[in-house]
């Protein structure tokens, strides 16, 4: 394979292709010859960066049905240059990076996981002690790959779990908070794991917090993912869980995504709590602890979220999306002395300082269990924190494609930058102050009383639309401008938008 070959395999931080063969127009790109060069990269790079000759490597996976297979792949490639592999099996990506915080045993860790993306893909995310590696050190890493310039040597391979400790370390996180050995009994609360990694989170967390786990469903591994895509942001992964936390009267419902890295929620009443109501909740909790925080978030959040932080006390600091661009950019707050604990992306994505920064969604739920129960011993609804968030009345995405072979990133950043201007040229509409992405518009409320986000995507060649209206009906006033101007880029494909008008 050639340098640019392996290039292509990198998706932001992590290493991603099509691992399973048989879906039409989607070949297999992360083929073994990938897997074992990557896997032998790691390695080298490992060495220079722990001063270990000989390191060693923890390796553990999702439920994807090519995870084994590629398990054994990294584990081959770590020991032919010399590294020692532990295999963790079954794990979540939060685990594979705590392993390294612990006496496990590991110098860094591998996870194979493509998140929720679908079954017949798959991919590698590393870890250091110090944390998740950047794009710039997967980029050295695949280089190194396709040079092909490795060590030769003969490591060891054992396995060891890990899971078990990390859910305990969660237990005893909630019991040390709440001061007795079962705060969630006589509660009801329910996980839907999708068939991915968070199975777990059942037996491990919640029963021996004293939970009753009556409803939960699809915990599971089963890598084809037979009953919803396990993805907090999917439609009908969320109308599943909701549909569940109803029929069982629960008192809280849980979903994670594949790899449990992000997650949802669910309140009494069945209503999702996510997105904007998620980032909410644990803001809340966070500003009734200190008050000045700065909440990062990405750039679709709401102005209501916005307007709720403010009240609670806080900063609502909107970033890029991407959920290394937010962790990056919280830990750039707190470096220049502003309190910032915690960074968090509208799909769930949620990383706290306390936590070492890790996006974690089983760490993000654990936090609002122990905020149920406290709420409970004193009498009081854990959702009446987000009683006063201000909901739009309508918020939609549309996602429009770029003509193939174009130049998508220059004409996008073209269009952008024509819209911005259109902006600062009509009387009804305004730049947002606080925007670091794309560009975010106001509507006054003559004209749709709302907000448009025009971006890039961070990968596709896709320009993503958000739009959110304080009334009925405004959206599509908002949609009906944008189509108006957006209609003339002959490269742009804004049919998805028409269908909304």
């Amino acid at each position: 394979m050639t340098e640019q070959e392996f290039l292509r395999l990198r998706n932001g931080t992590d290493v991603r292709g099509t691992a399973v063969a048989g879906v039409k127009d989607d070949p297999v790109t992360l083929t073994d010859e990938a897997v074992l060069a990557i896997a032998r990269a790691f390695t080298v790079w490992a060495a220079k960066k722990t001063g270990v000759s000989a390191p060693t490597v923890a390796v553990g996976h999702d439920s994807r049905i090519s995870a084994e297979h590629i398990s054994s792949l990294v584990a081959e490639g770590v020991t032919s240059c010399g590294g020692n592999v532990i295999l963790t099996g079954l794990s979540s990506t939060p685990s594979m990076f705590m392993l390294l915080q612990d006496d496990f045993g590991a110098d860094v860790s591998v996870m194979i996981t493509a998140s929720h993306l679908p079954y017949q893909k798959n991919g590698l995310k590393f870890f250091a002690k110090d944390g998740g590696l950047e794009g710039g050190d997967v980029a050295e890493i695949l280089k190194i790959a396709a040079a092909g310039d490795f060590p030769a040597g003969k490591g060891t391979v054992s396995r060891k779990s890990y899971i078990g400790k990390y859910a305990q370390d969660l237990v005893d996180k909630v019991r040390a908070a709440c001061g007795t050995d079962k705060p969630l009994q006589g509660k009801r609360i329910l996980v839907d794991a999708g068939n991915g990694a968070g199975g777990f989170y059942v037996d491990l967390v919640l029963k021996p917090l004293g939970a009753d786990t009556t409803g939960s469903q699809f915990l599971e591994p089963d890598g084809t993912f037979p009953n919803h895509i396990p993805n907090p942001e999917n439609e009908t992964a969320m109308q599943s869980v909701c549909a569940a936390v109803r029929a069982n009267k629960a008192d809280f419902g849980i979903i994670f995504d594949t790899d449990v890295d992000r997650a949802g929620a669910v309140a009494p009443d069945g209503e999702e709590i996510n997105r904007n109501r998620l980032i909410a909740l644990i803001s809340a909790i966070l500003l009734e602890e200190r008050k000045g925080a700065y909440i990062v978030t990405d750039s679709v959040t709401s102005d209501g979220l916005a307007a709720f932080i403010k009240a609670h006390g806080g900063v609502h600091y909107r970033f890029r999306r991407g959920y290394k661009n937010v962790i990056n950019e919280s830990k750039r707050l707190n470096a220049e002395g502003k309190y910032s604990p915690l960074a968090i992306e509208t799909s769930g994505h949620a990383a706290l300082s306390e936590n070492y920064f890790l996006d974690d969604g089983a760490y993000l739920v654990t936090r609002l269990l122990i905020a149920l129960a406290k709420c409970a011993r004193e009498g009081k609804d854990l959702m009446a924190l987000i009683a006063d968030l201000p909901e739009p009345a309508e918020a939609a995405e549309v996602r429009l494609g770029f003509t193939p072979g174009c130049d998508f990133r220059t004409l996008g950043a073209g269009v952008i930058a024509n819209f911005e201007k259109h902006a600062r040229e009509t009387e009804y509409l305004s730049l947002a102050p606080d925007n670091h992405e794309g560009v975010r518009v106001n509507f006054d409320a003559s004209h749709g009383n709302g907000w448009a986000l025009l971006r890039m995507s961070l990968h596709e060649p896709i320009m993503p639309i958000n739009v959110e209206s304080n009334e009925k009906g405004g959206n599509k006033r908002i949609m009906q401008e944008l189509y108006a101007f957006l209609k003339g880029y002959d490269f742009l494909d804004t049919q998805p938008l028409k269908n909304k008008l």
